[in-house]
């Protein structure tokens, strides 16, 4: 009897996740989105009609409540929530804030809608230029993450009188919903008739932190449009990062969490200046919004490096030297402000042939193959995803066909962004070991060993 015990017991400890044996917590991104501004600039896909939602621009929102839809890559029992002014010209004051568990449209899961504060109190202003979390809250529907897996979360929020221009994320490729001007905070309901109108974007929020085991890992996927997920399925969560992530689910559990840093457009190096006054659409450079995207959030252990074809485009007209120099900078920034991270050079992906008028230019070519070059050489990287290899027709020198067709309307595509079939190749293009020091299959595995040997 008491070796059918033991064996019970050691069987039970090998199919618990290693995380759970980990002492203390943390705080762990487990969504974000990279803020540009102002509303609307920028490059939304298969935005509806916003015209009734935001008659000016210039004005914003006014008296109006916001429900944004996000999908958490892990879950824990605590949760706060960053909102951002920081394409802002003008303060913009929060109220009616609260979190719960989508069930579908703009429809929340009874019982789950929480209230959200800000150090106690039901309103925050922010001032431009600044952002703010909210207090932590609890979230007691969190009892088995694993059954959360791919669950989305339910933001909502009032702006009270008129937050001028708005800082937003253009390409959310996921729906969220707003309610007209003038109708009040609406944060509280639970109907889905409180929001009537559809956006596919997403307004004020930039982050979602979890509380988490101290072991979580946190891997950014900082790059443009090929990241952010131009072409790929609406609402499905078929970027390449999402591929990424449910493989690293299948295989390890809530220990990892991916979170997707792109900007439709951006590059790495322009433009030279950016401000809502001066604004772009592909946002500020990799460079100048590394610090806000990638160094102030909670637990990165790994970065994901995909970009340079924007630079090299005709609206950015960079040589090769100069974005390898930026991406040089940018490498040693990221290592200088998280100690033992994990630095991992994305190929790019070819663009010859591309219809878009920017794009598919030989110059542009010989610039990235110089680009690629780079990355899977130099030594700057700790470890390269072979995008480039994937995605390339190699009698061609563009896209493989079947990547060309684009998934979320139907359209021909534009043999710059892959679609769902491409990307799927690039998640599954990167080797998981690479992204983790020692390798996290490694430390399972000894984890285990060491729970047998006892």
């Amino acid at each position: 009897m008491k070796n059918i015990v033991a064996l019970l017991l050691v069987v039970l400890s090998l199919a618990a996740e290693p995380v759970s044996a980990q002492s203390g917590t943390k705080w762990v991104t487990s969504w974000t989105a990279s803020v540009q501004g102002p509303y609307p600039v920028g490059n939304p896909s298969a935005q509806p009609d916003q015209s009734r939602v935001f008659p000016k621009s210039v004005n914003g929102a006014r008296d109006q409540s916001f429900r944004m839809i996000v999908r958490p890559d892990v879950w824990g029992p605590k949760l706060r929530v960053r909102l951002s002014n920081a394409l802002g010209t003008q303060p913009v004051t929060f109220d009616g804030a609260h979190v719960g568990l989508q069930l579908s449209g703009s429809q929340i899961v009874a019982g789950t809608n929480h209230r959200l504060s800000f150090a106690g109190s039901d309103r925050v202003t922010v001032a431009p230029g600044a952002s703010v979390w909210s207090d932590a809250v609890a979230l007691e529907f969190v009892r088995d993450a694993r059954m959360l897996d791919g669950r989305k979360l339910a933001i909502s929020f009032h702006v009270a009188g008129e937050s001028g221009p708005m800082t937003w994320h253009a390409k959310a490729l996921t729906t969220s919903y707003a309610t007209f001007p003038d109708a009040g905070a609406r944060g509280h309901q639970y109907a889905e008739v409180a929001f009537p109108a559809p956006t596919a974007s997403w307004f004020f929020i930039d982050a979602v932190d979890m509380q988490m085991p101290a072991s979580t890992r946190v891997i950014v996927a900082f790059g443009d449009s090929i990241t952010d997920g131009t072409a790929s399925t609406m609402n499905a969560d078929d970027r390449w990062p999402d591929v990424l992530s449910r493989r690293l689910h299948a295989k390890y559990g809530q220990q990892v969490a991916v979170i997707n840093a792109g900007i439709g457009g951006n590059q790495v190096i322009g433009p030279a200046t950016y401000a809502p006054d001066k604004p772009f659409p592909g946002g500020p450079s990799a460079l100048s919004r590394l610090e806000r995207d990638v160094l102030t959030l909670s637990g990165v252990s790994a970065v994901i490096w995909l970009e340079g074809i924007n630079d090299f485009s005709k609206n950015g007209n960079a040589t090769s030297d100069a974005v390898i120099a930026g991406m040089k900078e940018g490498v040693a920034r990221v290592r200088a402000h998280i100690p033992g991270v994990r630095v991992i050079g994305a190929t790019v992906a070819t663009a010859l042939g591309s219809s878009s008028a920017a794009h598919g230019h030989a110059e542009q070519d010989e610039n990235r193959r110089a680009l690629n070059e780079f990355i899977r050489t130099s030594g700057v990287f700790d470890a390269v995803a072979e995008f480039d290899k994937a995605t390339i027709d190699s009698t061609t020198g563009g896209l493989l066909p079947e990547f060309v067709p684009e998934s979320t309307t139907g359209g021909v595509g534009d043999k710059l962004h892959p679609n769902r079939l491409g990307y799927q190749a690039m998640g599954m293009a990167i080797d998981l070991d690479t992204l983790f020091l020692p390798p996290l299959s490694q430390a399972a595995t000894k984890l285990k060993a060491k729970r047998v040997a006892q």
